[in-house]
């Protein structure tokens, strides 16, 4: 007996009529914005071998991945993230493109949350990506004002952009007694905001500053004041600079007309292990979780045999989309304008008025009810004011 017919998979669910215009809205807004800075859109394969996200830096837990097998037999993965398909594309098909490269892209990613309940396993999501270009702080600015932009284009009073650096977190744990898989369960438990299980984890590898800097990390978020906070907990040279670029940074995006939107996060830790540099996220007001993440890679595309710097976002389109649904702030379903009833043996001749209403820039239905009393019963059901009755001749009924 069938018992999975009639539902959708956990972590999936239907989309409907006005879920769809929404996101459709933020789709169109984001795409507007990235073609207006010079980045064109590319499409990667859902489904990609396995080898490509067990890489160094792009390592994914296997077990947050859909897996299945090929015909040959051999391991293929549904798209889990898309900047790594990009990296390789970037690598093969455009090796010989002039850099940088500004490319973005529309497309979902899948993600075993099993244990993670009310998480969705399918995200639609749009981003960009600037691959190359010889100064690196410019690249970097594009990236963070494109985001800020992005999130302005869905309410411009109620959205907030976090900054970090991944470079903070990476010198502080490179200095712990710990091995590799330690390590990452720090920076999980630090992504996950977990402080008892990491003050458990820290007790045991030390030095103690470093340790006591680390279970600070998820608690250093703020203003400029944050700086100041994390200098008094460990320095060294290479982290003092990592401050100060950053504090630059805050500055100068403050400057740029985003003051009271900007805010320092040094626990920003993401869950993939690609990033090298200046780390962000962004946050819609209500919305439980960030709807944009994003960074600095410098790493990744050398692991595809093309070295050089990058830097995108993505952005969560559903997380988005719900967002302007609850704040009223999507377009909805609306009726026809009118319906186009035909009387026996006049059916062609209705299809041919309404092509006509159509490309007067209207919304024309055609009725496939038999009689005209049931086509009126049916418009009033749908809100559709306008009955145009195709015959002899044409008649309007207003109702």
């Amino acid at each position: 007996m069938k018992k999975n017919d009639l539902i959708t998979p956990e972590g999936t669910r239907d989309l409907l009529f006005n879920d769809c215009l929404a996101r459709r809205e933020v789709e169109m807004k984001l795409a507007a914005l990235f073609k207006s800075f010079g980045y064109s859109e590319v499409v990667t394969p859902g489904i990609e071998f396995y080898d490509l996200f067990s890489g160094s830096s792009r390592h994914f837990r296997q077990e947050r991945m859909y897996k299945l097998t090929d015909s040959k037999g051999r391991l293929i993965t549904i798209r889990p993230d898309s900047t790594i398909p990009i990296a390789r594309l970037a690598s093969t098909r455009l090796a010989s493109a002039v850099l940088p490269l500004r490319l973005f892209y529309n497309q979902a990613v899948y993600e075993n949350n099993a244990l993670l309940k009310g998480r969705s396993d399918e995200i639609f999501q749009s981003g960009i990506e600037l691959i190359g270009g010889e100064d690196k702080e410019r690249a970097d600015y594009e990236a963070m004002c494109l985001a800020l932009e992005a999130l302005r284009s869905f309410d411009a009073d109620n959205f907030r952009f976090e900054i970090g650096d991944i470079g903070y977190f990476k010198e502080l744990v490179s200095k712990l007694e710990a091995d590799e898989s330690t390590r990452e369960e720090i920076r999980l438990l630090i992504s996950a905001k977990n402080y008892p299980a990491l003050n458990d984890i820290l007790d045991e590898v030390g030095p103690k500053p470093v340790a006591a800097a680390l279970k600070a990390l998820p608690r250093l978020f703020g203003g400029a004041e944050v700086f100041d906070k994390a200098a008094a907990l460990f320095t060294d040279g290479r982290i003092d600079a990592i401050l100060m670029h950053l504090k630059d940074v805050y500055g100068k995006l403050s400057e740029l007309g985003y003051g009271g939107k900007i805010s320092v996060d040094l626990g920003i830790v993401s869950h993939v292990d690609y990033y090298t540099g200046i780390v962000f996220k962004g946050y819609l007001s209500g919305v439980g979780q960030s709807v944009l993440k994003g960074g600095r890679y410098d790493g990744l595309l050398g692991e595809f045999g093309r070295p050089c710097p990058a830097v995108g976002f993505g952005v969560n389109c559903d997380d988005a989309a719900n967002y302007l649904r609850k704040n009223e702030l999507a377009p909805s379903i609306s009726a026809p304008d009118c319906i186009i009833f035909a009387e026996a043996g006049h059916s062609a001749e209705a299809v041919a008025f309404a092509r006509e209403i159509v490309n007067s820039g209207k919304v024309a239905e055609i009725g496939l009810h038999s009689t005209l009393e049931a086509t009126k019963e049916y418009a009033v059901k749908r809100g559709i004011h306008t009955i145009y009755v195709i015959g002899g001749k044409t008649e309007k009924i207003e109702l």
